[in-house]
């Protein structure tokens, strides 16, 4: 088997690029190139020391090698997995704090309001690069992308021209196995379909050697109270169909529950709760650097991501089936075309091939096109660079809305601006007042 060179942009997300390794080691792919790069030296050294010692203890000898240079690192790979995170703690603590100030609760920040936005705003310069890059030095790869919002990130590489992009999330495994779990049916025997937006996907079939699981799952919601305080069981009642993400990220994007006090208390929602994830995130690399500098042994578990199946069955050819977050070339016909929808998709040899599903239910497409009008502004702004369109994506957001006045959106955008121009390309930097 020839050699696969494997980049990692962003591999000092060091928690994350270790639950990767383990999963990419235990698979069979022949000679293995891991590339590591990050910008930061010590997170960039603690990430390949973690790669040396997952590579020992799974008995596996891949070449690994550590870039402080993106170019580098990216010569003649065959795959790049993206999982940059652009102005780290800072910049996400920057996302909640000012917003809080106007009256606008968020619990995760990422994928759409004003935090997912500011989010993909300060990523875009960085991925413009990434794709330039790529099509220099390794043209032929495919980018695995991780990095949140993947709606409005992969939708912008699209736009770039980068044709060989797929962005991957465990919010649909994730989901059904927790379902299987909840209803008591063994996850590897459960049939399935999905699909929508990333974070706000749908569960339009779920059954068990052709019985239909939904009957299942609502006598387990009648007979505990408890879910039925959750944001995502709330929606499945409302709409019949449930919903991929969990209920804090399904929370913000739709108008009904955060800027409500009497629904945050009923549905137990914990504004801010990503806060308290950075940190635990933090303290996990620095957990997994000390226990490095002292000798110590790492915990390293698999993480069932989907980036090392596909690698695997691109590189061997063993057909699977992933969820993918792909343009929609017609896979959903009620959703925009171009816009980036999540499908199953059939990975093998040929790569990655996505699945028509047809119409959604009206209900949930009229949900998932007032979140593509967001993603689709905020794309515009970039392309277009017109720092209007910032403005615009705020206002078209639901849960932005239900919470403040035009005046005040804009205001806030102006902020956020500010505050992140030293990462925003320049002609979005200009404050509208």
């Amino acid at each position: 088997m020839t050699l696969t060179k494997i980049a990692f942009v962003g591999a000092g997300s060091v928690v994350f690029t270790q639950g990767l390794l383990a999963d990419l080691f235990a698979l069979d792919l022949g000679p293995v190139h891991i590339a590591l790069h990050d910008i930061d030296p010590e997170r960039l050294d603690t990430a390949a020391g973690a790669a040396a010692y997952i590579a020992r203890e799974r008995g596996v000898t891949p070449q690994i090698t550590a870039h402080l240079d993106r170019r580098a690192a990216l010569e003649g790979a065959d795959f790049v997995i993206n999982i940059v995170q652009v102005g780290m703690n800072a910049a996400t603590r920057i996302d909640f704090e000012i917003p809080a100030r106007y009256g606008v609760r968020q619990t995760i920040g990422d994928t759409l309001g004003v935090g997912g936005v500011f989010r993909a705003l300060r990523t875009f310069p960085v991925l413009k690069a990434l794709a330039a890059d790529i099509a220099e030095v390794c043209p032929d790869a495919w980018l695995l992308n991780y990095t949140n919002p993947m709606v409005m990130n992969v939708w912008y590489l699209q736009a770039l021209g980068l044709r060989k992009v797929v962005g991957l999330c465990h919010s649909v495994y994730w989901t059904i196995h927790d379902l299987s779990a909840l209803i008591g049916v063994p996850f590897d025997e459960v049939s399935y379909l999905a699909a929508g937006v990333n974070h706000q996907a749908w569960v339009l079939r779920f059954e068990h050697k052709g019985v239909n699981l939904y009957d299942r799952l609502d006598a387990a919601i009648d007979a505990d109270p408890e879910l039925q305080r959750r944001v995502r069981v709330d929606m499945y009642k409302r709409l019949g169909f449930y919903p991929t993400e969990t209920s804090e990220h399904s929370s913000e994007y739709v108008p009904w529950y955060l800027q409500h006090e009497s629904e945050v208390e009923r549905l137990r929602l914990p504004v801010g709760d990503y806060l308290g994830i950075v940190e635990e995130n933090l303290a996990a690399y620095e957990k997994t650097r000390d226990a490095l500098k002292a000798g110590t042994p790492l915990a390293v578990e698999g993480t069932m991501e989907y980036a090392p199946q596909v690698i695997h069955s691109i590189v061997t050819g063993t057909p699977r089936t992933i969820y993918g977050n792909v343009p929609n070339t017609g896979l959903i016909s009620n959703l925009p075309s171009g816009a980036v929808v999540e499908v199953p998709c059939l990975v093998d040899s040929l790569g990655v091939q996505p699945t028509a599903v047809g119409s959604l239910p009206a209900q949930l497409a009229a949900l998932n096109r007032s979140y593509l009008s967001v993603a689709e502004l905020v794309v515009r702004a970039a392309i277009e660079e017109d720092p209007r369109s910032i403005r615009q994506a705020v206002m078209a957001d639901p849960a932005t809305a239900a919470a403040l006045p035009v005046e005040q959106i804009w205001a806030l955008c102006d902020e956020l601006v500010d505050a992140h121009s030293n990462y925003l390309a320049p002609p979005l930097r200009a404050a509208l007042r």
